[in-house]
Formats: C-alpha cells, structure tokens, sequence
C-alpha cells in the first residue's frame, strides 16, 4: 500500500522525526499528494504498458489470431539523499534554549532536503549523474515526439486556456492530481482568467494554505521549474539559454506517479559528539526514488512563453 509522507510520518513515536515531515510535506505541493511505497532493497522492477493486445470480429468457422500486449520493463533505484546537521557544544553551554536550537538547525536542514527532493524531483538524470534518480522530465521524455508532450509551439508560444485543456486530457483514466508550474506561468493563468472577467477557484489545504484550481485540478507552485528552456522543433534540447518554461499534468498513486522509499521514509539519525570539532551532529537522510507506472500518467506541456 502506497502512503504519502504525512500518513507516514504518523507511524512514528519520534517526535524530531514527525516535525522533519510536517516541515518537508507543508512546504511541497509535490509531497502534499504524492504518496510513496516502501520497498525492501535496492530497487523496483516493473513493467510499464506498452502497447494493448488486438480484439477482432470473426465468422464461424474463421481462424482465430492471437495478440499479446508488449511492456516497457523500468527499474528505478533507491537513491541516498541527505545531511548532517552540527550543533556546537558552545552554543549548547551558553543557551538555555537547547532544544529550541537544535530544531531550528533540523528544520533548516529538512527544508534543504525538501528543495533538493523538488529540484531532482523535476530535472534528476541518472545518466547525467548516477547518484540522481530521474525526475518526471525524464520520465515523460520531453525531448522526444510523443502523445504526452504537447507544444505550445515549434520554438515556444504565450500560454492559452485551450493548452491547458489539452494538458488535462493527455491524462486518461481520470484527471491529475496536480499541475506543477513555475510562478510566471502561475501569474499568466490568473492573467488569463482576469481577461476573460472570471476569478480562479481557490480553497485552502490541510496546512491553511491557499491553493487554486483549474478545471477542479489543483495547481502547484515549485520554484524549481525554471523558466529558461529551450524549445526547438516542437521538443525541449536544454533547460538553460530560453524563455520558455513547461506545465506538468501529474496523476499521482500506485498504477501512476508514484515515489519510492526504504521503510522509514525520512529518518533522523544522531551521530553524537565528533571527534575534530566541539559539536553534536545529527544525520538526516532518505532512500528515495521515483516510479511512473503507466505513461498515460502523466503529460508536459512546453514551450510556454511570457
């Protein structure tokens, strides 16, 4: 059973632990929806559905043909993420405020850990750097001709409503659970709405903050999708150098989107007193990866321009 990271978190007894969650979680639009599975080992296998066997009508007495589906087979690794988070004993002797200080230096660490998750999250390459997993531009392949990479133009276009459209219903078997974009491309849907004399339909998360919607999908910020790629012949060759920015439709759960964890998710680990400096340490750390079940899962649209 797949669970997000704040169901998770309710499973531990470790209150350090609990807050690194609650810290990471109500800060990511991504983690707020995504849940993970635990997985024992390295790594998971799995088939990705490829192609649909054939059906046919027959006469009596016609010969009958046989079709197979065809899979593409994935493996995703567990990928070690994390840091060490030093105290100085000084600090600790002179400042009645020990604990304060501590979970002060953790949640500046977990929130360091939530910014490399998102960042990878999006643009992680294993064949770039081995010790990344690979994020959902890889996944979805935006660099390759397909029915989930939708342009907005050859070299990029200013975004329209019926991109959007186009986006959500790249994503079959019900609507994502989340389109991730960058604050510009944010700005230019409210930009769209206000023109055409409407007000986007906003509620409120479980953490209290403000979240808008389009078409009943929910719209995640991340300031971690750049707004600089390069769009040619219809397909995405770099992230750097452009104005061009790209919208990801994502349906998150087990047959979807999915991540991938050790059992534990996110640990705090103390290391104690260190041998070369007046200081206590505590080590956080997270096996993490990420899984895309089925392709239909999830959809880029990009080349979306100022």
């Amino acid at each position: 059973m797949a669970l997000t990271l704040a169901e998770a978190s309710k499973l531990s007894n470790d209150v350090l632990v609990q807050g690194v969650v609650e810290t990471i979680v109500k800060e990511s639009p991504v983690l707020q929806v995504m849940p993970f599975i635990e997985i024992v080992g390295n790594g998971l296998t799995y088939n990705q559905e490829n192609t649909l066997p054939g059906i046919d009508f027959y006469d009596v007495g016609d010969s009958w043909s046989e079709s197979t589906p065809t899979f593409n087979q994935k493996t995703a690794n567990l990928k070690i993420m994390g840091g060490d988070a030093d105290v100085d004993n000084f600090i600790k002797a002179t400042r009645s405020n020990i604990q304060d200080l501590e979970a002060a230096v953790i949640e500046l660490k977990a929130k360091a850990l939530k910014d490399k998750f998102e960042d990878t999250f999006i643009y992680g390459n294993a064949a770039v750097n081995a010790k990344q997993f690979d994020g959902i531009r890889k996944l979805i392949d935006t660099g390759t001709a397909s029915a989930q990479v939708i342009a907005a133009g050859a070299s990029g276009a200013t975004l329209t409503p019926g991109m959007l459209d186009q986006l959500i219903d790249s994503i079959r078997g019900g609507k994502p659970d989340l389109l991730l974009m960058s604050r510009r491309s944010r700005r230019k849907i409210n930009a769209l709405v206000r023109a055409a004399g409407g007000m986007m339909e906003t509620d409120r998360d479980k953490w209290g903050n403000f979240v808008q919607y389009w078409d009943g999908v929910p719209i995640g910020v991340s300031d971690w999708v750049l707004d600089s790629h390069v769009v040619s012949g219809s397909l995405e060759t770099t992230t750097t150098g452009g104005a061009c920015s790209t919208i990801y439709a994502l349906q998150m759960g087990e047959g979807a989107l999915c991540g991938l964890s050790s059992p534990g998710f996110v640990t705090v680990e103390p290391i104690g007193s260190l041998e070369t400096k007046d200081a206590n340490r505590n080590r956080i750390k997270w096996y993490v990866s990420l899984a895309l079940f089925s392709a239909i899962k999830a959809a880029a649209l990009i080349g979306v321009q100022d």
